[in-house]
């Protein structure tokens, strides 16, 4: 069950990382996003989802 946990937190990181490249903010602020999200994976994905840039799609 752990595993299934890891994974799924692994690949809601990498949607997360994917959306935070998809922005039109600076590229300082992406890579910062980034390291939150990869180095605090749970935490920085829930703080990416409150508070971080979202993506523009379709723009």
């Amino acid at each position: 069950m752990n595993y299934l946990f890891g994974i799924i937190i692994f690949a809601l990181d990498v949607w997360a990382i994917a959306s935070i490249i998809n922005t039109n903010v600076q590229t300082s602020t992406k890579i910062l996003w980034i390291v939150l999200v990869a180095f605090l994976p749970l935490l920085g994905l829930i703080i990416w989802w409150f508070a971080g840039p979202k993506p523009n799609y379709g723009s």
